[in-house]
């Protein structure tokens, strides 16, 4: 089975878009914003697209994207091929055993056991008062910032995307509390990835982050399609909240970090 280096947004978008809820960072990916920083490669069986697996090198350390449903064979083939080429020091977002395909050229760290989940339900939006949140820009920078600092060290915030006007803010006696945002946003793709939720830690329990978020869902809903975000599987309350706004989970999947051997 020949492997490929992909090219063509058009050929990408059909194979992933078979999947649409499990591929919602991927499908964003290919928007001109995200495009430069990625790497397709794909796995061809019979004259067809099979498996598509994603190197994104906009952050300081890679990310792999490698997602598929069960069983997981064709793509675990895919990464096997892939090892001699790949970085020698990345992230990866892998679907549960496909790690084993990179065991011979990667020392693996598992950071855990993660759910994709999507939007599905969109009624219990407008039941929920947002109306002390705003919208955060460019402007908010610095603020938004120390707000992840004290709130969600180690987090993926990239700052490009407060140009992007969703990322939803929320203050309480003029500080900035809870914050929603999105990892990629394509109205040309239809899609949209949460990320970056936190509440600041004196104020947790509160709901605010089911306040906030519900604001950013009710900007997006219109301009995409497909609204999806990745949560810690043990997150308990993160879990709920979503689910409360009307996610579901579509499928598992694991976190890693992957060095070379």
């Amino acid at each position: 089975m020949p492997i490929l280096c992909l090219h063509d947004k058009d050929v990408i978008e059909g194979c992933l878009r078979v999947d649409a809820p499990l591929h919602v960072y991927e499908l964003g990916d290919l928007d001109d914003f995200y495009w430069p920083h990625t790497a397709w490669y794909g796995l061809e069986k019979a004259d067809r697209l099979q498996q598509i697996a994603l190197v994104y090198s906009a952050s300081e350390l890679p990310v792999l994207l490698a997602l598929t449903r069960p069983p997981p064979d064709e793509m675990e083939e895919l990464l096997s091929s892939l090892a001699v080429i790949l970085p020698r020091r990345l992230y990866a977002h892998l679907t549960p055993e496909l790690e084993q395909g990179l065991a011979d050229a990667y020392r693996i760290e598992c950071h855990g056991r993660f759910l994709k989940m999507v939007l599905s339900d969109a009624a219990t939006l407008t039941t929920i008062d947002t109306s002390r949140t705003f919208v955060l820009t460019p402007d908010d920078l610095e603020e938004v910032l120390a707000f992840y600092q004290s709130s969600y060290p180690g987090n993926w915030f990239d700052p490009r995307m407060l140009g992007s006007g969703r990322y939803v803010g929320l203050r309480q006696d003029g500080d900035l509390v809870a914050v929603a945002g999105v990892h990629v946003y394509s109205p040309r793709y239809g899609v949209a990835a949460l990320g970056n939720i936190a509440t600041h830690p004196a104020y947790r329990g509160k709901g605010l982050a089911t306040i906030v978020t519900a604001r950013l869902c009710r900007e997006l809903i219109g301009e995409v399609s497909t609204i999806g975000l990745n949560v810690r599987s043990d997150n308990a309350p993160a879990i709920t909240c979503y689910t409360r706004l009307g996610f579901t989970v579509v499928a598992p999947y694991e976190e890693f970090t992957l060095m070379s051997k």
